[in-house]
Order: structure tokens, then sequence, then C-alpha cells
């Protein structure tokens, strides 16, 4: 890919809130595949008119081919817009958990690892990726009431999507915390979350928005920069680190919660080993997901081209 990458913050929103809308009452009036038929016009238009989406979608598709043979054949224009008709199913999704109108039967949910910190009255950094619909964290909420989950969103286009939420039905169990940075101000505020037993969820496959610290890790065969916001914040608050997903099986959705690290530590004298170690099982992480739901990952940028800065590691 040519040129200089720019920041996936940078890249501009085409989606409308007042499209979403409508889309998501032809989906309460006439179901999920009326709303897939009127939601075409709307995927193809993105996909012929934002070019850099459409080559990030061709790129991760066929490095993740290259590197796991996950598909018949290797990826093409067909399999780029499947991509992008699945990020639109998805989408209406999200809406439907984050409102409680998402059907919970559909989701299927391995917790016991949660269960048990819960037990402990401990809370805990859960690390995740822009991977499937991570929003149905809301039928957790629903099916264990003591669950408290704050998602951590590094974007400034968040308002717009959350003023659509606003006007959402359902309780809004788990909260969106919009930052830039985690800085010691912001981890004070959250280390009490974790401290009352709350889970703070934090991706680990998107730069902040000022740059931040990275490690570069393999990632589909190639070298990635992945922050190390997670391995930070979980060790300055001496907690657990888990992993979520949350990806397309069968008619719905499977939501797993794993123990990455019952302690997080990262030894003053080798923190860099440590860190580009954490980084590489997260990629490996990472790959497993997508081998398993290959079109479930939406980072529709170039993301093993990705500006970083001096201080990255």
């Amino acid at each position: 890919m040519s040129g200089v990458a720019r920041h996936w913050a940078d890249i501009g929103e085409t989606t409308s809130v007042a499209g979403i809308r409508l889309l998501c009452a032809i989906y309460r009036a006439l179901g999920r595949r009326v709303f897939r038929i009127c939601a075409l016009p709307a995927v193809y238009a993105h996909w012929l008119l934002n070019a850099p989406a459409r080559r990030a979608s061709l790129q991760y598709l066929r490095r993740l081919h290259a590197h796991t043979g996950v598909f018949a054949r290797p990826p093409g224009w067909r399999e780029s817009l499947r991509h992008f008709r699945v990020f639109a199913d998805t989408l209406l999704d999200k809406i439907l958990a984050l409102g409680g109108q998402y059907p919970l039967d559909k989701v299927r949910i391995s917790r016991d690892n949660m269960l048990g910190l819960l037990r402990e009255r401990r809370g805990a950094v859960v690390i995740t990726a822009h991977i499937g619909c991570l929003e149905l964290c809301q039928a957790l909420a629903e099916k264990t009431p003591e669950v408290r989950i704050t998602a951590l969103v590094y974007t400034r286009h968040a308002e717009r999507f959350n003023r659509l939420l606003e006007r959402l039905p359902g309780n809004g169990k788990m909260r969106l915390m919009q930052i830039e940075s985690i800085n010691p101000a912001v981890a004070v505020q959250l280390g009490e979350r974790v401290e009352q037993g709350e889970f703070i969820a934090i991706v680990g496959d998107r730069m902040p928005l000022n740059g931040g610290r990275y490690v570069l890790a393999d990632f589909l065969g190639q070298p990635a920069p992945f922050p190390i916001g997670a391995y930070a914040l979980a060790a300055a608050l001496r907690c657990p680190l888990a992993t979520m997903a949350c990806l397309h099986e069968g008619d719905g959705y499977a939501l797993r919660f794993e123990t990455f690290a019952e302690c997080m530590e990262l030894p003053r004298a080798a923190r860099d080993v440590a860190l580009a170690g954490h980084a590489a099982r997260f990629a490996h992480w990472l790959e497993a997901q997508l081998r398993a739901a290959p079109y479930d990952w939406f980072n529709f940028f170039a993301f093993w081209e990705q500006p970083t800065h001096a201080d990255g590691t």
C-alpha cells in the first residue's frame, strides 16, 4: 500500500446516524431478512466509494488466508464485499445489544473465570479487539446482574454514535468511557472501579489517539504495532488480565472470557521484553479468533502500516 498511512482516528466516519435509525426501524418492522436487503445499496456504495477501507479489507483477508488457509480460495472482491456485509449486519446487532433488544438465547457465554473473580469480589482489566459484537457484554450483564463493565473508547468519533444510543430503550449496563490516553488521573479513576469489582475493557488492536507506546508483534505473518496500554494498566492496578471475544457462531454469537494473566507483572529490569511477550501472545490469540470467524475483524484501515511515534519500544 503506497503513501503514508493515516491514523485510524483521522479516517472520517461515513456512517449516517439517520440512516442507521432508518435501517433499525426497518428491522423492527419487517425483520432481519428485509433489513439485509435494504442495507445492500449502502454496503455496496460504501465498498465502491471508500477505497482505503476496501484495500484494507482485501489486505487483511489475503494475509489471513496466506497465514491460515482459512478460505477455499485466495480472497478477492467477493470476499471483501461479504466482509462489508457482515460488518453492516453486526452494526445492527451492536445497536440492538446496547438497547437491550438482542435475543439473549442466541448468545452462548463462557464466563467461568469471570464468575470466579466475582465470587472473590475482584475486578480485572479485559483486553479485546475490534472483532464481532463486543456490545453483547450487555447480554452478560443481563444474565449476571453483578457484572459491571466499563469499555474504554479510543475515538473522537464516538460522540455521534453515543447520541444514537441515548435514543434507544434498554438498561445500558455497559458504560462507555471516551479517553485519548491512559494518564495518571484516568488510571486512578479506573483503579477505584477495579477495587469495587468492576471490569475495565480495553482494545489491544488500535493505537491511542496520541500514539502512545507500542511494541511490534508478528500478526498474520507480518510485524504490526500493538499498544501496551492493557498490559501497563493491569500491571499498575495489580489485577488480573483477561481476554474477551464475541464472535459469530451459528445463528448467534459466542461470548468467551479467558484468563490472560492472573496477575500482570512487568519486571523493571526486563519491562520491554515482558511487553513484547505479552503483545506476541495477544496477537496469537487474535489470530485464533479470526481463524474461527474470518469476517469478524472490523479494522478497515491500513493496520500493518499504522503511523508510529518515537516513544514506541
